[in-house]
């Protein structure tokens, strides 16, 4: 499968000659709307989760030359996973429920001939904000509980958008952080 993907970006960035339209330049602001697809948050058994669900917000910074531009932006988003135990008459829950607020930055390259295709790789630096719970049916108060664990992360990722109309598309992301992969629709400000 990373070979298929690698192999499909590669033959369209080859593509390039001339930059007919520019999908994404400095003028360019967008808001994203995703769910994710695993995980590298929760690095343990779980026996359910709820996907990565984001809102992003991204706009056109610094040119990169003649082939693309660089993006600046924002990232709210929230995953949530969880583990129950029973033995006999026993039953208890542990959930891990993760806030990530990030700042994110992108190259776009823009040497592609289709004014409606975005292609995209960039970073993202956040914090990973922990709370974990946990639930017995013993009547205990709660063990272990609150916020504790919260981390600094880095997403890589490697993503394009695909636009419907001149403002609605559709985008999907690879990589490795919040989400492995993440689909969702955006929204062209501009």
């Amino acid at each position: 499968m990373k070979k298929l993907i690698a192999s499909l970006i590669a033959m369209l960035l080859l593509q390039g000659g001339n930059v007919f339209a520019q999908t994404f330049d400095l003028d360019t602001k967008v808001v994203a709307a995703g769910i994710g697809l695993g995980s590298s948050l929760g690095g343990f058994n779980y026996s359910s989760q709820i996907p990565g669900l984001s809102i992003q917000y991204e706009q056109g910074m610094w040119n990169a030359g003649d082939v693309g531009v660089i993006s600046l932006g924002g990232y709210a988003g929230y995953k949530s996973f969880s583990y129950k135990t029973m033995s006999g008459n026993f039953e208890a829950t542990s959930r891990w429920n993760y806030t990530i607020i990030g700042v994110r930055s992108a190259f776009h390259y823009n040497g592609i001939d289709n004014d409606k295709l975005d292609l995209f790789a960039g970073l993202m630096l956040s914090y990973n904000i922990l709370n974990y719970s946990y639930r017995d049916n013993t009547g205990m108060p709660n063990i272990g509980g609150g916020s504790y664990g919260s981390t600094a992360g880095l997403t890589l990722y490697l993503g394009g958008r695909y636009y419907f109309s001149e403002n609605l598309g559709g985008f999907a992301e690879v990589g490795y952080g919040v989400s492995y992969l993440n689909l969702g629709l955006v929204f062209k400000l501009r």
